[in-house]
């Protein structure tokens, strides 16, 4: 009785995990803004979006970016972002996307049941170019800020974009972004926690000492480190067209660059923003990161990354010649959180701050887009818009009828075959149908043709598996054994079977899922998804109705079968 108890059990709980993965959910997620910042808005999250062809989607056309420089052959250059772009597509879930190239200049993508349109347009853009750079410490800004201030004048900018006072210093003890220490198989808390120890001395913001008061200098405050300065938020558009222009940046000091950082602060009830001076020459590039994945800590959500050998010999090579000196993460040239002090020589592993009120999916965006690689050259978008599904009414009509005969066929045929075994192997497909949904809508799969085309074909080896039992079982009660005896000699003797032509369906299965794409991938996922679902319910769930039933009935002498 206790052994039908934990399966009574087992069962309930697998059903109740089904429908809280079946059931529609509220999400809460982060979004940015054109101008950088980010706001928080909850999308309706349903659980086995249907595919392109059952119900569209969106479609993506992007073009080389070419307003930074001119791309020499842009069809080879197309290829190699190519791979790039499906390699973070692909990264978001199995979604049956259709990723191509049109003509010699443009990649088409088609992506179905979006809930995010800008986080696919985010994913597919970013540049993902990782540097890390060390930050000035020769007061170089400081000295250069009353040319910035003339070239300021000359230009007619006024004062009422400058910062009206000097807000108190914000609150110390910042968490730092990478590992630190000589043994680079040590990874990120330690290295967190020396960072975060130096933070600790970083100076009080303050109006930079010799400014002569222009417009630039009102705009810019001192930071707690060297090379890191605050602008007001609200500035940062005047700020950024003003040092990107081509006299400011021939002003710049030699060897230097500019950054704004991802982090933000409220002092006296006002929004600042982060702006580095960096050293112009890279310590490290991001070419050599090998995996990358998100991550919780004390410190909020990071990424933590590895490089290869010869990248962790590089970065322990270069991080020693800058021990206390503070190193920015720079990607895609904006600082990523605040940069840390550097304690000691670091090795293959690290992590990046996501900055404050960044959640884990943006984590996992990054941790993707830096798996994938920097794309070779910049991407546009050129056409964003909504298609409809690619097969037409009529067609999917005819589809849904073809697979509603055939379950119905099963049905009727294991009812009026097997009679009352039959009606528990029908019960059994039912739960089987739920356990198949929630591992799809588990996996964030998409509903295809093709792949219901798999759903069905997985019903028919689910009841298949019932048909070896239930002959076993008859074999058994013609050899004049019990009720009970006969039932377990039957999923006994049924089971090498069983497991070796599901074994043999999976294997086949996993070869199309690692070598198809698009529609014959989402047709071995359902599979699979389907086989090993029809193996709990054949074995397990059948057999505790039989049991439910023995124990109901108190030895019963025959049975329908």
């Amino acid at each position: 009785m206790s052994n039908l108890k934990w399966r009574l059990i087992i069962i309930g709980v697998l059903v109740l995990l089904s429908v809280y993965a079946l059931f529609p959910r509220d999400v809460k997620t982060r979004q940015r803004r054109p101008d950088g910042t980010f706001f928080d808005t909850v999308i309706r999250k349903v659980p086995l979006r249907k595919g392109l062809d059952l119900s569209g989607g969106m479609h993506l056309a992007l073009e080389v970016d070419e307003s930074k420089g001119a791309v020499a052959d842009k069809s080879e250059a197309i290829n190699r972002a190519l791979k790039v772009v499906r390699t973070r597509i692909e990264g978001m879930g199995v979604s049956e996307t259709v990723i191509q190239k049109a003509g010699n200049d443009r990649i088409i993508i088609d992506i179905p049941g979006v809930d995010d349109r800008e986080r696919a347009i985010r994913m597919v853009q970013d540049q993902a170019y990782l540097t890390f750079q060390i930050t000035d410490k020769t007061n170089a800004f400081e000295k250069v800020l009353p040319r910035l201030d003339a070239i300021a004048k000359t230009k007619g900018l006024g004062t009422g974009a400058g910062v009206a006072s000097t807000p108190a210093a914000p609150a110390a003890g910042l968490s730092g972004l990478l590992t630190s220490g000589a043994d680079s198989s040590k990874a990120g808390a330690a290295g967190a926690k020396d960072s975060t120890k130096k933070d600790t001395a970083r100076k009080d913001s303050a109006s930079i000492p010799g400014v002569t008061g222009g417009v630039i200098s009102k705009m810019i405050l001192a930071g707690q480190s060297p090379g890191e300065f605050l602008f007001e938020r609200n500035n940062k558009d005047v700020l950024k067209a003003f040092l990107d222009s081509p006299d400011v940046q021939a002003a710049m000091p030699p060897g230097k660059v500019v950054r704004f950082g991802s982090d933000s602060v409220v002092i006296q009830n006002k929004n600042y923003g982060y702006l580095y001076l960096l050293d112009a020459k890279e310590i490290m590039s991001g070419e050599q990161l090998t995996d990358a994945k998100p991550n919780s800590t004390q410190e909020g959500t990071v990424v933590e990354f590895q490089l290869n050998n010869e990248g962790g010999r590089r970065f322990q090579r270069e991080t020693a010649k800058h021990i206390k000196d503070y190193m920015a993460i720079v990607l895609d040239n904006v600082v990523m959180g605040r940069p840390p002090v550097i304690n000691s020589a670091i090795g293959t592993r690290g992590q990046i701050t996501m900055g404050q009120g960044r959640d884990l999916q943006a984590a996992q965006d990054l941790s993707l887009v830096l798996k994938a690689g920097a794309l070779p050259v910049p991407l546009k978008v050129a056409e964003v818009r909504n298609i409809g599904p690619s097969l037409g009414q009529d067609s999917i009509d005819k589809a849904w009828r073809a697979g509603t005969i055939a379950i119905t066929l099963v049905v009727v045929i294991m009812l009026g075959y097997y009679r009352f075994s039959g009606m528990l192997a029908v019960a059994g497909l039912t739960l089987y149908v739920l356990y198949t949904a929630a591992t799809l809508a588990s996996f964030d799969a998409v509903l295809t043709l093709p792949g219901l085309a798999g759903f069905v074909l997985s019903i028919g080896i689910a009841v298949d598996a019932n048909v070896l039992i239930f002959e076993r079982i008859r074999e058994e009660l013609d050899r004049g054994k019990t009720v009970r005896t006969a039932i377990d000699e039957g999923f006994r003797h049924a089971m090498s079977a069983i497991i070796d032509s599901n074994v043999s369906t999976i294997l086949t299965a996993a070869v199309l899922y690692q070598y198809g794409t698009g529609p014959v991938k989402g047709f071995a996922v359902t599979l699979i998804a389907g086989i090993v679902a029809s193996m709990v319910t054949s074995i397990f769930v059948v057999k505790t109705f039989y049991l439910l039933w023995l124990n109901r009935s108190r030895g019963a002498q025959t049975l329908s079968i």
